[in-house]
């Protein structure tokens, strides 16, 4: 029997070296639209869907293919003498190869002034419909979705007339991971248009951006998945501009790099160490502002990755050079400054789109057997109401610097505290089991830095030993969310010292 191809295609790359394959095996194909008139204009034989069917298209393209002249085909299992015995007696020809994408969702909803009605028409129905149908009946059905895939057909068509059946079961699972990923970015924006923010179900996709050597450890096998229609200021849509192969490391601490500068108007850098902020700095310059985040801890920041909010230009790019830095991210970087900082053949430069404002995403944590979902922590210190809770308001420069530690001290682990002093952290404790032991931890990294600094609290204080602590160190104000039980002796023993203290009224706990 005269083998068949139903070939209908919104990514056309590569589609006619296989059709000329097919059309070499005198397989007849059979198209619709777009995909039929390019097969045509390349003199390849191919019979419209129309004629198979003998319906016409109708309801502007909705219904072509949704026929039993192609389902019959499709879904008829070979073996199976009754199924066999019914498409002769209904004159239906079987299908052996299905080449079909759909069409352009995602592509549609990313425009800009892309409208609902725009979205609905951009779902495909009888696109599925034929893939899962081929993937269903895979043992005879050669299902393709991927023109990556379009190569090894070929290799196989040509030498063995045939794809074999192992192939076939791949194409067939990539087939419904297709259709899987499609359905899920409609659900996912249809969600979106309801407000429904706890659905009964969680339907996300990702799409693999690279395969890494290894996870956090060597012995465990990883790879880097990209959201589609995700946040543009984000490690998923950096560009790599040179260096070696991210990490999976890497990658963690690149994200964490980039969610600290991307809280500042105000040009700044920030220098990551294990998931943590070792120095933090603002500035009217980039360079300015990286010679502060580099002196609030100059041990810590070798091998560690650094962010900033604006381009870096040729003075930042000279003192980059002077340590080792295993990632400089930033919004661009200018040509003088790529000059200098490629002559170092291992460090990764990365190119991020800054966004003027941070579109409210969800994240998504594994836990054994499940997952925890919650909206990402995008608030700064411009969206707390702040109390001053002590008799004595912070002074001007305290206001500024509490402003800093406020919004660095979210992106440290709790328990988490932060100094900071001139525009720059000079300390930062994450991660103790209690918060005095943080706040004991900083004030050492900070030691004589510390007489004059501000703190950040990411909670608030459940006695007033912290207080003290801040006090020994020499802070002279002190910002947290309050909130405790037991705030007054806080409040009192701030008073006693004479340490201004502003509530927050936010938490910012990040495990």
């Amino acid at each position: 029997m005269k083998k068949r191809a139903l070939v209908s295609v919104s990514n056309k790359e590569g589609i006619l070296p296989l059709m000329k394959t097919l059309a070499d095996q005198e397989v007849e194909i059979i198209s619709t639209g777009g995909t039929k008139a390019i097969i045509e204009e390349a003199g390849i034989p191919v019979t419209s869907v129309s004629d198979v069917t003998g319906f016409p298209e109708i309801l502007d393209g909705r219904v072509k293919t949704l026929h039993p002249f192609i389902h019959g085909g499709l879904l008829a299992m070979r073996g199976n003498d009754q199924h066999v015995a019914q498409l002769e007696e209904q004159q239906i020809t079987t299908i052996d190869y299905v080449i079909v994408n759909l069409y352009p969702f995602e592509e549609t909803v990313s425009k800009p002034g892309a409208t609902f009605e725009d979205a609905i028409e951009n779902i495909d129905i009888g696109g599925p419909a034929m893939v899962r149908a081929a993937a269903k009946n895979h043992q005879d059905i050669a299902v393709i979705v991927d023109p990556n895939d379009y190569e090894a057909v070929i290799e196989e068509i040509k030498a063995n007339d045939e794809v074999s059946k192992q192939q076939k079961r791949k194409l067939a699972a990539k087939a419904y991971r297709h259709t899987a990923s499609y359905d899920a970015l409609i659900a996912e924006y249809m969600t979106a248009q309801t407000e429904d923010e706890e659905p009964e179900s969680l339907t996300v996709t990702y799409r693999r951006k690279q395969s890494l050597r290894y996870g956090e450890n060597p012995h465990q096998q990883a790879s880097f998945y990209q959201r589609p229609l995700s946040n543009l200021t984000s490690i998923a849509n950096a560009t790599q501009l040179h260096g070696k192969e991210l990490s999976y490391n890497n990658i963690n601490d690149a994200d964490a790099a980039l969610a600290v500068v991307r809280d500042f108007q105000e040009p700044a850098v920030s220098a990551i160490k294990h998931m943590n902020p070792c120095g933090v700095g603002v500035a009217d310059t980039v360079s300015a502002a990286f010679k502060k985040a580099y002196d609030s801890d100059p041990v810590s920041i070798f091998g560690g990755i650094v962010a900033a909010n604006r381009e870096i230009d040729v003075e930042t790019a000279q003192q980059l050079k002077e340590i080792f830095l295993e990632i400089v991210v930033a919004p661009s970087f200018t040509d003088e400054a790529m000059a200098i900082l490629t002559e170092k053949k291992n460090i990764r430069l990365l190119t991020v789109e800054f966004q003027s404002e941070t579109p409210l995403e969800q994240r998504i944590t594994t836990v054994s057997g499940g997952a925890l979902v919650q909206d990402t922590d995008t608030l700064t210190f411009a969206d707390v109401d702040v109390k001053t809770a002590t008799e004595r308001e912070p002074s001007d420069s305290e206001w500024q610097e509490l402003k800093l530690a406020w919004n660095v001290v979210k992106h440290v682990k709790s328990n988490a505290i932060v100094l900071a002093k001139d525009g720059q952290t000079i300390g930062v404790g994450a991660g103790q089991m209690n918060r005095v032991g943080s706040a004991k931890i900083a004030a050492e990294q900070a030691g004589e830095r510390a007489k004059g600094s501000v703190m950040g609290s990411d909670a608030f204080f459940p006695m007033n030993d912290t207080v003290e602590a801040a006090a020994e160190a020499g802070v002279t104000a002190i910002i947290q969310p309050g909130g405790s039980k037991r705030d007054q002796d806080s409040i009192d023993k701030a008073n006693e010292l004479g340490i201004a203290m502003v509530f927050t009224g936010v938490r910012h706990f990040k495990h």
